[in-house]
Protein backbone atom coordinates (compact mmCIF):
# COMPACT_ATOMS: atom_id res chain seq x y z
CA UNK A 1 0.00 0.00 0.00
CA UNK A 2 1.31 3.44 -0.96
CA UNK A 3 1.23 4.91 2.53
CA UNK A 4 3.00 2.07 4.33
CA UNK A 5 6.38 3.81 4.12
CA UNK A 6 4.87 7.13 5.20
CA UNK A 7 3.25 5.36 8.14
CA UNK A 8 6.61 3.95 9.17
CA UNK A 9 8.20 7.39 8.85
CA UNK A 10 5.47 8.89 11.03
CA UNK A 11 5.96 6.21 13.69
CA UNK A 12 9.70 6.87 13.78
CA UNK A 13 9.26 10.64 13.88
CA UNK A 14 6.66 10.38 16.65
CA UNK A 15 9.25 8.77 18.93
CA UNK A 16 11.53 11.80 18.52
CA UNK A 17 8.91 14.32 19.67
CA UNK A 18 7.76 12.61 22.84
CA UNK A 19 4.88 10.44 21.62
CA UNK A 20 5.08 7.16 23.52
CA UNK A 21 2.54 5.16 21.50
CA UNK A 22 0.99 5.73 18.11
CA UNK A 23 -1.64 3.76 16.25
CA UNK A 24 -3.64 4.01 13.02
CA UNK A 25 -7.33 3.31 12.53
CA UNK A 26 -10.04 3.71 9.94
CA UNK A 27 -12.30 6.75 10.02
CA UNK A 28 -15.46 4.66 9.83
CA UNK A 29 -18.28 5.63 12.18
CA UNK A 30 -18.05 4.25 15.73
CA UNK A 31 -21.32 2.35 15.56
CA UNK A 32 -20.91 0.42 18.81
CA UNK A 33 -19.91 3.57 20.68
CA UNK A 34 -22.92 5.38 19.24
CA UNK A 35 -25.27 2.76 20.67
CA UNK A 36 -23.52 2.88 24.06
CA UNK A 37 -23.67 6.67 24.21
CA UNK A 38 -27.39 6.57 23.53
CA UNK A 39 -27.87 4.16 26.45
CA UNK A 40 -25.72 6.40 28.68
CA UNK A 41 -27.69 9.47 27.70
CA UNK A 42 -31.07 7.81 28.24
CA UNK A 43 -29.94 6.56 31.67
CA UNK A 44 -28.80 10.05 32.73
CA UNK A 45 -25.22 8.84 33.19
CA UNK A 46 -23.49 11.56 31.14
CA UNK A 47 -21.45 14.23 32.94
CA UNK A 48 -22.59 17.20 30.87
CA UNK A 49 -18.98 18.05 30.04
CA UNK A 50 -19.15 16.06 26.80
CA UNK A 51 -18.87 18.11 23.62
CA UNK A 52 -21.15 17.69 20.64
CA UNK A 53 -24.08 15.48 19.74
CA UNK A 54 -23.88 11.69 19.73
CA UNK A 55 -23.47 11.81 15.95
CA UNK A 56 -20.62 14.34 16.22
CA UNK A 57 -18.93 12.15 18.82
CA UNK A 58 -19.03 9.03 16.68
CA UNK A 59 -18.78 10.11 13.01
CA UNK A 60 -15.31 11.40 12.02
CA UNK A 61 -16.49 12.61 8.61
CA UNK A 62 -18.58 15.28 10.34
CA UNK A 63 -15.27 16.90 11.33
CA UNK A 64 -13.34 16.27 8.12
CA UNK A 65 -15.37 15.55 5.01
CA UNK A 66 -12.67 13.51 3.32
CA UNK A 67 -11.65 11.60 6.44
CA UNK A 68 -9.94 8.29 5.60
CA UNK A 69 -8.05 7.38 8.76
CA UNK A 70 -7.30 8.48 12.31
CA UNK A 71 -3.88 8.61 13.95
CA UNK A 72 -4.12 7.98 17.70
CA UNK A 73 -1.37 8.99 20.12
CA UNK A 74 -0.61 8.29 23.77
CA UNK A 75 1.80 10.07 26.12
CA UNK A 76 2.69 8.42 29.42
CA UNK A 77 2.65 10.31 32.73
CA UNK A 78 4.03 9.56 36.21
CA UNK A 79 2.08 7.75 38.90
CA UNK A 80 4.36 8.62 41.83
CA UNK A 81 6.08 11.74 43.11
CA UNK A 82 9.79 11.67 43.75
CA UNK A 83 9.48 14.09 46.69
CA UNK A 84 6.42 13.64 48.86
CA UNK A 85 5.11 16.46 51.04
CA UNK A 86 4.36 15.95 54.72
CA UNK A 87 0.69 16.17 55.69
CA UNK A 88 0.40 17.03 59.37
CA UNK A 89 -1.88 18.80 61.80
CA UNK A 90 -1.73 22.54 61.24
CA UNK A 91 -0.39 22.05 57.70
CA UNK A 92 -2.95 19.76 56.10
CA UNK A 93 -2.64 19.24 52.36
CA UNK A 94 -5.03 18.47 49.54
CA UNK A 95 -4.54 16.35 46.47
CA UNK A 96 -4.80 16.79 42.70
CA UNK A 97 -5.25 13.54 40.78
CA UNK A 98 -2.35 12.22 38.71
CA UNK A 99 -3.92 13.30 35.42
CA UNK A 100 -3.46 16.92 36.56
CA UNK A 101 0.23 16.61 37.41
CA UNK A 102 2.68 18.72 35.44
CA UNK A 103 1.67 21.08 32.65
CA UNK A 104 -1.82 20.87 31.21
CA UNK A 105 -1.81 17.75 29.06
CA UNK A 106 -4.18 19.33 26.55
CA UNK A 107 -1.45 21.79 25.60
CA UNK A 108 1.31 19.17 25.73
CA UNK A 109 -0.47 16.74 23.40
CA UNK A 110 -1.78 19.44 21.09
CA UNK A 111 1.79 20.63 20.62
CA UNK A 112 2.89 17.10 19.73
CA UNK A 113 -0.01 16.76 17.28
CA UNK A 114 0.89 20.09 15.66
CA UNK A 115 4.45 18.84 15.13
CA UNK A 116 3.13 15.61 13.67
CA UNK A 117 0.79 17.53 11.37
CA UNK A 118 3.64 19.69 10.08
CA UNK A 119 5.78 16.59 9.49
CA UNK A 120 3.10 14.94 7.34
CA UNK A 121 2.10 18.14 5.54
CA UNK A 122 5.70 18.70 4.44
CA UNK A 123 5.65 15.30 2.73
CA UNK A 124 2.12 15.09 1.31
CA UNK A 125 0.69 17.87 -0.86
CA UNK A 126 -3.02 18.39 -0.14
CA UNK A 127 -2.79 16.79 3.30
CA UNK A 128 -5.67 17.75 5.54
CA UNK A 129 -6.34 16.89 9.15
CA UNK A 130 -8.09 17.83 12.38
CA UNK A 131 -6.67 17.06 15.81
CA UNK A 132 -8.41 16.65 19.16
CA UNK A 133 -7.32 16.11 22.77
CA UNK A 134 -10.02 15.34 25.34
CA UNK A 135 -12.17 18.41 24.68
CA UNK A 136 -12.91 17.47 21.07
CA UNK A 137 -16.05 15.69 19.99
CA UNK A 138 -14.61 12.24 19.28
CA UNK A 139 -14.13 9.76 22.11
CA UNK A 140 -10.37 9.53 22.68
CA UNK A 141 -10.91 6.13 24.27
CA UNK A 142 -12.85 4.70 21.30
CA UNK A 143 -10.22 5.94 18.84
CA UNK A 144 -7.33 4.60 20.92
CA UNK A 145 -9.01 1.22 21.27
CA UNK A 146 -9.60 0.90 17.53
CA UNK A 147 -6.02 1.99 16.80
CA UNK A 148 -4.48 -0.62 19.07
CA UNK A 149 -3.12 1.79 21.69
CA UNK A 150 -4.65 -0.34 24.43
CA UNK A 151 -7.85 -2.05 25.47
CA UNK A 152 -10.81 -0.39 27.16
CA UNK A 153 -10.71 -1.52 30.78
CA UNK A 154 -13.55 -2.13 33.17
CA UNK A 155 -12.57 1.17 34.82
CA UNK A 156 -13.43 2.98 31.55
CA UNK A 157 -9.75 3.78 30.96
CA UNK A 158 -7.54 2.75 28.06
CA UNK A 159 -5.01 0.31 29.48
CA UNK A 160 -1.75 -0.09 27.59
CA UNK A 161 0.61 -3.05 28.07
CA UNK A 162 3.57 -0.71 28.53
CA UNK A 163 2.23 2.16 30.63
CA UNK A 164 -0.95 0.82 32.18
CA UNK A 165 -3.73 3.41 32.14
CA UNK A 166 -1.39 6.27 33.01
CA UNK A 167 -1.50 7.75 29.51
CA UNK A 168 -2.96 10.86 27.95
CA UNK A 169 -4.74 10.35 24.63
CA UNK A 170 -5.20 12.41 21.50
CA UNK A 171 -6.02 11.84 17.84
CA UNK A 172 -5.71 13.29 14.37
CA UNK A 173 -8.35 12.71 11.70
CA UNK A 174 -6.65 12.66 8.28
CA UNK A 175 -7.55 12.46 4.61
CA UNK A 176 -4.91 9.78 4.04
CA UNK A 177 -5.80 6.05 3.87
CA UNK A 178 -3.19 4.56 6.21
CA UNK A 179 -3.11 0.81 6.86
CA UNK A 180 -4.99 0.17 10.11
CA UNK A 181 -3.47 -1.40 13.22
CA UNK A 182 -5.10 -4.26 15.08
CA UNK A 183 -6.96 -3.64 18.34
CA UNK A 184 -5.48 -5.22 21.48
CA UNK A 185 -7.38 -8.02 23.17
CA UNK A 186 -9.03 -7.19 26.49
CA UNK A 187 -6.75 -8.37 29.28
CA UNK A 188 -8.79 -7.47 32.35
CA UNK A 189 -9.90 -11.08 32.72
CA UNK A 190 -12.12 -11.77 35.73
CA UNK A 191 -10.69 -8.88 37.76
CA UNK A 192 -13.29 -6.42 39.11
CA UNK A 193 -11.17 -4.49 41.62
CA UNK A 194 -11.96 -1.11 40.07
CA UNK A 195 -15.69 -1.80 40.33
CA UNK A 196 -15.44 -3.28 43.82
CA UNK A 197 -13.38 -0.36 45.18
CA UNK A 198 -15.38 2.47 43.61
CA UNK A 199 -16.60 4.35 46.70
CA UNK A 200 -19.81 5.60 45.12
CA UNK A 201 -20.76 2.71 42.82
CA UNK A 202 -20.22 4.96 39.81
CA UNK A 203 -18.83 2.02 37.86
CA UNK A 204 -22.21 0.40 37.40
CA UNK A 205 -20.89 -2.40 35.18
CA UNK A 206 -17.64 -3.31 33.41
CA UNK A 207 -16.80 -0.38 31.16
CA UNK A 208 -19.92 1.54 32.12
CA UNK A 209 -19.72 4.70 34.22
CA UNK A 210 -22.44 6.80 35.78
CA UNK A 211 -20.51 10.07 35.64
CA UNK A 212 -23.05 11.78 37.90
CA UNK A 213 -21.84 9.60 40.79
CA UNK A 214 -18.14 9.65 39.91
CA UNK A 215 -16.00 11.52 42.45
CA UNK A 216 -13.71 12.75 39.66
CA UNK A 217 -16.72 14.55 38.16
CA UNK A 218 -18.14 15.65 41.51
CA UNK A 219 -14.91 17.43 42.48
CA UNK A 220 -15.31 19.57 39.34
CA UNK A 221 -18.89 20.72 39.94
CA UNK A 222 -19.40 24.31 41.09
CA UNK A 223 -22.47 24.07 43.32
CA UNK A 224 -22.92 22.66 46.80
CA UNK A 225 -21.52 19.15 47.03
CA UNK A 226 -24.28 16.65 47.91
CA UNK A 227 -24.00 15.41 51.49
CA UNK A 228 -23.42 11.77 50.55
CA UNK A 229 -20.14 12.58 48.81
CA UNK A 230 -18.54 14.88 51.39
CA UNK A 231 -17.33 12.03 53.53
CA UNK A 232 -15.97 10.14 50.52
CA UNK A 233 -13.67 12.65 48.77
CA UNK A 234 -11.28 12.93 51.71
CA UNK A 235 -8.64 15.50 50.76
CA UNK A 236 -9.23 15.40 46.99
CA UNK A 237 -9.19 18.86 45.42
CA UNK A 238 -9.52 17.80 41.79
CA UNK A 239 -10.22 14.45 40.20
CA UNK A 240 -10.17 10.98 41.70
CA UNK A 241 -8.08 8.09 40.44
CA UNK A 242 -8.67 5.21 42.84
CA UNK A 243 -9.98 3.12 39.93
CA UNK A 244 -6.51 3.41 38.39
CA UNK A 245 -4.54 2.94 41.60
CA UNK A 246 -6.19 -0.40 42.43
CA UNK A 247 -5.79 -1.78 38.90
CA UNK A 248 -3.32 -4.71 38.82
CA UNK A 249 -2.22 -3.62 35.34
CA UNK A 250 -0.86 -0.41 36.90
CA UNK A 251 1.16 -2.21 39.56
CA UNK A 252 4.78 -1.05 39.35
CA UNK A 253 4.04 1.40 36.53
CA UNK A 254 5.66 4.82 37.02
CA UNK A 255 6.77 6.57 33.83
CA UNK A 256 9.00 9.64 34.15
CA UNK A 257 9.59 10.30 30.46
CA UNK A 258 8.65 13.96 30.00
CA UNK A 259 9.93 16.81 32.20
CA UNK A 260 6.87 18.95 31.47
CA UNK A 261 4.62 16.28 33.01
CA UNK A 262 6.59 15.97 36.25
CA UNK A 263 4.57 16.99 39.32
CA UNK A 264 5.52 19.97 41.46
CA UNK A 265 4.74 18.66 44.97
CA UNK A 266 3.73 22.12 46.20
CA UNK A 267 1.16 22.38 43.44
CA UNK A 268 -0.28 18.88 43.34
CA UNK A 269 -0.27 18.50 47.15
CA UNK A 270 -0.89 22.10 48.23
CA UNK A 271 -1.54 23.27 51.77
CA UNK A 272 -5.28 23.64 52.22
CA UNK A 273 -5.55 26.73 54.39
CA UNK A 274 -3.66 29.14 52.07
CA UNK A 275 -5.94 28.07 49.19
CA UNK A 276 -8.93 29.69 50.87
CA UNK A 277 -7.64 33.26 50.59
CA UNK A 278 -6.27 33.17 47.02
CA UNK A 279 -7.53 35.85 44.64
CA UNK A 280 -8.48 34.90 41.09
CA UNK A 281 -5.17 36.27 39.82
CA UNK A 282 -3.16 34.45 42.48
CA UNK A 283 -4.96 31.21 41.70
CA UNK A 284 -4.31 31.57 37.98
CA UNK A 285 -0.66 32.47 38.50
CA UNK A 286 -0.07 29.50 40.77
CA UNK A 287 -2.24 26.77 39.29
CA UNK A 288 -3.05 28.03 35.79
CA UNK A 289 -0.65 25.67 34.00
CA UNK A 290 -2.34 22.59 35.47
CA UNK A 291 -5.24 20.77 33.83
CA UNK A 292 -7.00 20.82 37.21
CA UNK A 293 -7.40 24.60 37.11
CA UNK A 294 -9.84 24.66 34.20
CA UNK A 295 -12.96 25.10 36.33
CA UNK A 296 -11.51 28.01 38.27
CA UNK A 297 -10.84 28.40 41.97
CA UNK A 298 -14.34 27.96 43.46
CA UNK A 299 -14.58 24.15 43.18
CA UNK A 300 -11.00 23.83 44.48
CA UNK A 301 -11.73 26.08 47.45
CA UNK A 302 -15.00 24.30 48.21
CA UNK A 303 -13.18 20.98 48.14
CA UNK A 304 -10.41 22.39 50.33
CA UNK A 305 -13.01 23.37 52.95
CA UNK A 306 -14.46 19.85 52.86
CA UNK A 307 -10.94 18.41 53.23
CA UNK A 308 -10.30 20.59 56.29
CA UNK A 309 -13.53 19.29 57.77
CA UNK A 310 -12.39 15.75 56.96
CA UNK A 311 -9.24 16.37 58.99
CA UNK A 312 -11.18 18.24 61.72
CA UNK A 313 -8.51 20.91 61.42
CA UNK A 314 -9.17 23.34 64.28
CA UNK A 315 -6.45 25.71 63.06
CA UNK A 316 -8.66 26.46 60.04
CA UNK A 317 -11.76 27.53 61.97
CA UNK A 318 -10.89 31.24 62.18
CA UNK A 319 -10.48 31.42 58.40
CA UNK A 320 -13.65 29.41 57.88
CA UNK A 321 -15.56 31.81 60.13
CA UNK A 322 -14.25 34.70 58.03
CA UNK A 323 -15.44 33.01 54.85
CA UNK A 324 -18.83 32.21 56.39
CA UNK A 325 -19.30 35.87 57.27
CA UNK A 326 -17.63 37.67 54.38
CA UNK A 327 -17.35 35.59 51.23
CA UNK A 328 -19.77 36.77 48.50
CA UNK A 329 -20.22 33.23 47.12
CA UNK A 330 -23.06 31.25 48.75
CA UNK A 331 -21.35 27.90 48.04
CA UNK A 332 -18.26 28.98 49.96
CA UNK A 333 -20.19 30.59 52.83
CA UNK A 334 -22.46 27.59 53.25
CA UNK A 335 -19.75 24.94 52.92
CA UNK A 336 -17.64 26.85 55.45
CA UNK A 337 -20.55 26.89 57.92
CA UNK A 338 -21.05 23.14 57.55
CA UNK A 339 -17.31 22.54 58.01
CA UNK A 340 -17.14 24.72 61.13
CA UNK A 341 -19.83 22.59 62.71
CA UNK A 342 -18.13 19.34 61.72
CA UNK A 343 -14.74 20.44 63.06
CA UNK A 344 -16.48 21.31 66.34
CA UNK A 345 -14.06 23.72 67.96
CA UNK A 346 -15.38 25.08 71.24
CA UNK A 347 -16.62 28.33 69.68
CA UNK A 348 -17.92 26.78 66.45
CA UNK A 349 -21.63 26.74 67.11
CA UNK A 350 -21.91 30.25 68.52
CA UNK A 351 -20.08 31.52 65.44
CA UNK A 352 -22.59 29.78 63.18
CA UNK A 353 -25.56 31.17 65.14
CA UNK A 354 -24.18 34.70 64.94
CA UNK A 355 -23.75 34.40 61.17
CA UNK A 356 -27.13 32.73 60.80
CA UNK A 357 -28.88 35.77 62.25
CA UNK A 358 -27.81 37.93 59.30
CA UNK A 359 -27.74 35.33 56.48
CA UNK A 360 -30.47 35.56 53.84
CA UNK A 361 -29.56 32.90 51.28
CA UNK A 362 -31.77 29.82 51.82
CA UNK A 363 -29.10 27.34 50.69
CA UNK A 364 -26.53 28.85 53.03
CA UNK A 365 -29.04 28.78 55.88
CA UNK A 366 -29.62 25.08 55.17
CA UNK A 367 -25.87 24.44 55.42
CA UNK A 368 -25.75 26.35 58.70
CA UNK A 369 -28.42 24.06 60.09
CA UNK A 370 -26.33 21.08 59.03
CA UNK A 371 -23.37 22.60 60.85
CA UNK A 372 -25.38 23.21 64.00
CA UNK A 373 -26.67 19.65 63.91
CA UNK A 374 -23.17 18.45 64.83
CA UNK A 375 -23.60 20.15 68.20
CA UNK A 376 -26.20 17.56 69.13
CA UNK A 377 -23.82 14.79 68.10
CA UNK A 378 -21.08 16.22 70.31
CA UNK A 379 -23.26 16.56 73.41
Amino acid sequence: MANEQLKEDIINYAKTIGIDKIGFASANPFAEMKARLKVQQDAGYSSGFEKGTIEERTEPKLHLNEAESIIAIAVAYPSRMKDRMSNKRGQRRGNFCRASWGNDYHEVLNERLEQLTAFIAARVPGFRSRSMVDTGELSDRAVAERAGIGWSGKNCMIITPEFGSYVYLGEMITNLPFPSDQPIDDDCGDCTLCIDRCPTGALVAPGRLNAQNCLAFITQTKGFMPDEYRGKIGNQLYGYDNCQVVCPKNRGIDSHLHPELEPDPELVKPELLPLLSLSNREFKNKFGKMAGSWRGKKPIQRNAIIALAHYKEEAAVDELIRLMNEDPRPVIRGTAAWAIGKIARSDSYQAIRTAEAKETDPEVLAEMKKGLAYEQVMT
